[in-house]
């Protein structure tokens, strides 16, 4: 099984982000899942987190997960929805500040995960690792980017599972900014037990 998972850089005058330390030790655990970090960038221009995103989508993958930053989640979200729309009240890392933008001009108003994301809550909470269904990715890169994958791989009628998870902040950026923190190796648990369960197949005890 082919498997990408990928992280952002640091954002919002942060100097971490815990997707960044989840690849880490993903990569060092798990030599089958490919792993990319990708620029806050929004658009699809060179530096874009789209131009480093694109060009892996023309691989076959079984699974591609995105992983991002919620300063505003406890626990880890598995997202269900991303939406045809950039709204974001923060700005990317090159400073720009979107509204009421499209994603994909023309394209469909929303795109649902195609991971089985009850299967992966329930693995991370196997793991001792709190999780939940989150309805929708928000308007930010995080959204964007998984519209934009889901959107690709249905045009080029891949049958690749696709979608997003949200981790909280580092208890060190909770400190600074305040808002509930998750400590990076419970994290690297979650998603860890989420891979293996994908890596694992269909669960056969489902209708």
């Amino acid at each position: 099984m082919r498997i990408l998972v990928t992280a952002f850089e640091p954002f919002g005058g942060s100097d971490r982000n815990p997707t960044m330390e989840i690849v880490g030790s993903i990569g060092a655990s798990m030599p089958w899942v490919t792993t990319l970090v990708l620029p806050v960038v929004t658009g699809v221009g060179p530096g874009s987190a789209w131009s480093v995103v694109q060009p892996m989508l023309q691989e076959s993958w079984d699974v591609v997960m995105h992983l991002g930053e919620s300063a505003k989640a406890s626990m880890v979200m598995v997202e269900r929805v991303a939406v045809n729309l950039r709204d974001a009240g923060v700005a990317d890392n090159t400073g720009t500040v979107l509204r009421d933008h499209p994603v994909v001009e023309g394209g469909p108003a929303a795109y649902f995960s195609t991971l089985p994301v009850r299967d992966l809550v329930e693995a991370s909470i196997a793991a001792s690792v709190p999780a939940a269904l989150s309805l929708s990715a928000g308007t930010f890169l995080c959204n964007e980017t998984m519209y934009r994958s889901l959107h690709v791989l249905q045009h080029m009628r891949r049958s690749t599972l696709a979608g997003f998870v949200h981790v909280p902040q580092l208890p060190v950026q909770a400190a600074v900014r305040g808002g509930p923190s998750m400590e990076a190796d419970a994290m690297a648990r979650s998603i860890g037990a989420m891979l293996s369960r994908l890596r694992a197949g269909p669960r056969l005890d489902r209708a």
